[in-house]
C-alpha cells in the first residue's frame, strides 16, 4: 500500500515492538506507517464486525447463567 496519508500521529512504541516492525517493513517492503495502518484497518474491521453481531442478537432474549448451565447439561454439552 503506498503512503498517500495525509493525517500524521505521533504513537509511542515499545523498542522492540519497534525493532520487530523495523525487520518486518525491510522483509515485505512496506513502510512501518503502512504496517501499522494496516493492522490498524484489520482491528477496526474486527471490532465492527462484533458489534454488527451485537446488534443482530439484541432482540434475543436473555436467560440466566443457571438457565444455560441446565440447558447445556441436559443436552450432554457439559
Amino acid at each position: 500500500m503506498a503512503s498517500t496519508l495525509t493525517k500524521r500521529a505521533t504513537v509511542y512504541l515499545d523498542p522492540g515492538i519497534h525493532h520487530i516492525l523495523k525487520v518486518k517493513a525491510l522483509e515485505t517492503e512496506q513502510s512501518v506507517s503502512d504496517i501499522i495502518h494496516d493492522a490498524l484497518l484489520h482491528e477496526l474491521a474486527e471490532d465492527q464486525e462484533d458489534l454488527n453481531a451485537f446488534k443482530e442478537r439484541a432482540k434475543e432474549p436473555a436467560i440466566s447463567f443457571e438457565t444455560l448451565l441446565k440447558k447445556l447439561k441436559a443436552d450432554g454439552k457439559i
